[in-house]
């Protein structure tokens, strides 16, 4: 299922968050307003929580109703920024986080995520690390002028494939594409040519589309893992089926993928 929300009447949620199938990271000291379903019967429930509580606000959080009794949602900054989707990258395996990242916030995220999540701070002159990289539990895109020390980063702490990429011409494959281990959305100007490239590098169904009534930047309007998807509240109803639809979100069921994720992870260890 995907869930339409803001961040302070801005649309653009893939900026102040980051999911995962193992984790959520989502900007600190936000309004309510970003943690709160907007979907019709979330506002429902919440009216009737006012009604029941005399006017009291009751505080419903979008990401912990969805994903608390799965994944850990830690609230976070990141270089003293609440951009923390476009600053760093991660997947189940791991988080890679740029050098502006403080040494309190480092602890913080590593003391909050699960022991197997592998937490790396990296020197990266291009450290807006989430417009960088795009990535999912087995292969990640980069931009092409990553360093090469910081290339084998990505594939020792996300465990991944790495590929050098352009989207649609762009270099910014982190901001212009997003992909999980069931489906993708990328750049709508991507040729047919390239998405079936892509595809055959990711392994996984590509579409090209857009976001929050047409908008390009597909990952800043959107965060999404491999049952939940995350727009923002431009997104058209079109825009939310072709993401239902592509990462198959409607036949996701997180019980069964954490289940997998735990009988991998025992395997790995045993």
């Amino acid at each position: 299922m995907a869930s339409r929300i803001q961040f302070e009447n801005n649309c653009e949620v893939g900026v102040f968050s980051k999911l995962t199938n193992a984790y959520c990271l989502v900007a600190i000291g936000g309004s309510e307003s970003f943690y709160r379903l907007v979907s019709e019967n979330a506002q429902k429930e919440y009216y009737s929580c006012l009604l029941m509580n005399n006017f009291m606000v009751c505080r419903c959080s979008v990401f912990e109703s969805e994903l608390a009794d799965v994944i850990p949602v830690v609230k976070t900054s990141i270089g003293g920024t609440r951009i923390v989707g476009r600053l760093c990258a991660g997947n189940k395996n791991g988080l890679l986080l740029p050098h502006t990242t403080t040494d309190q916030e480092l602890q913080h995220l590593r003391n909050s995520l699960p022991d197997g999540v592998v937490v790396q701070r990296i020197e990266e002159r291009l450290s807006a690390l989430g417009n960088c990289i795009a990535c999912n539990d087995h292969v990640a895109l980069t931009h092409p002028d990553l360093d090469r020390e910081t290339e084998e980063l990505i594939a020792d702490v996300l465990g991944v494939e790495v590929f050098r990429q352009t989207i649609a011409g762009n270099i910014l494959v982190g901001s212009y594409c997003t992909f999980s281990n069931k489906g993708g959305l990328v750049h709508p100007h991507t040729s047919i040519e390239d998405l079936d490239e892509l595809s055959t590098l990711l392994q996984v169904p590509l579409v090209a589309g857009t976001v929050n009534r047409g908008s390009e930047v597909i990952a800043a309007g959107m965060t999404v893992n491999d049952w939940t998807a995350f727009c923002g509240s431009d997104t058209t109803a079109t825009e939310l089926s072709v993401i239902e639809s592509v990462f198959k979100l409607r036949e996701a069921q997180p019980s069964s993928i954490v289940d997998e994720m735990r009988k991998s992870l025992i395997d790995s260890y045993v």
